[in-house]
């Protein structure tokens, strides 16, 4: 008998023993609590629309940007192995330029202030 006919064999037995005590085990109810929704504390009765800091929404905007930033930097060793390594010195340069000026421009608008 072949290594791969003994394999499908003991895939579809074990597979067909695991299916039918599945269906003898004894079916669990759930009571009312376990129906219920939980969501991390809060009141699943009440409302869905809480309110949300705008500004904590800005911050948080801010976070993925330059997470994203440093995402698109992580490859910047290997861009000494190019034949031209100052455009890679260049691109990063003005990756970081942009998002420097952007960075100056919300802390001047006030968009970093906490409290107002």
């Amino acid at each position: 008998m072949s290594l791969i006919l003994t394999i499908v064999i003991i895939t579809a037995l074990l597979s067909s023993i695991l299916a039918l005590i599945s269906f003898w085990l004894p079916q669990m109810s759930p009571d009312s609590e376990k129906l219920s929704p939980y969501e991390c504390g809060f009141d699943p009765l009440g409302s869905a629309r809480l309110p949300f800091s705008l500004r904590f929404f800005l911050v948080a905007i801010l976070f993925l940007l330059f997470d994203l930033e440093i995402a698109l930097l992580l490859p910047l060793p290997w861009g000494d192995q190019l034949p031209d390594p100052r455009e890679t010195l260049t691109w990063a340069t003005a990756v970081l330029l942009l998002l420097t000026l952007g960075l100056i421009y919300e802390w001047m608008q006030g968009g970093l202030e906490w409290a107002e």
